[in-house]
């Protein structure tokens, strides 16, 4: 499943959104005894029929959850990664289209998963050569 999100930025401009951080929430899978379940999320510049993965140039983040059970066993899922960031970032990715996709898929769950996240950055104004450089690197790699 994918989710376009509106940045709703100003392209007469030349303003882009200058992403600092990701923070991607799925949902644990399931546990199936003897099946393998999974959830995958991603956060990308660019629309996808599949889930983006790093490998994917326009890939922003990704996250997932993966568990491999033999019959009768139990698992559990602790999470390290900070709810907020602060202090001076670097940034993360460019995005100098009107919009970015979230994107979750599933296996072999018994129901649906879910995901919330955020994404942190700021908008800024490219220069005019910028611009066209990154509009036409999002849209020829989609």
């Amino acid at each position: 499943t994918e989710e376009e999100i509106a940045l709703q930025l100003d392209v007469l401009n030349n303003e882009i959104f200058v992403v600092v951080a990701c923070d991607l929430n799925p949902e644990t899978p399931q546990l199936v005894p003897g099946s393998a379940t999974f959830t995958h999320a991603a956060v990308s510049a660019t629309s996808s029929t599949t889930t983006p993965t790093l490998a994917d140039s326009n890939t922003i983040a990704v996250a997932q959850l993966n568990i491999s059970s033999a019959g009768g066993e139990a698992v559990s899922f602790t999470r390290a990664a900070e709810e907020s960031y602060s202090g001076n970032l670097d940034y993360v990715s460019l995005i100098a289209t009107n919009n970015f996709f979230v994107s979750i898929k599933g296996g072999n769950n018994a129901a649906a998963r879910s995901l919330t996240g955020r994404v942190w950055g700021y908008r800024a104004k490219a220069d005019s050569s910028t611009y066209a450089a990154l509009v036409q690197s999002e849209v020829l790699s989609a």
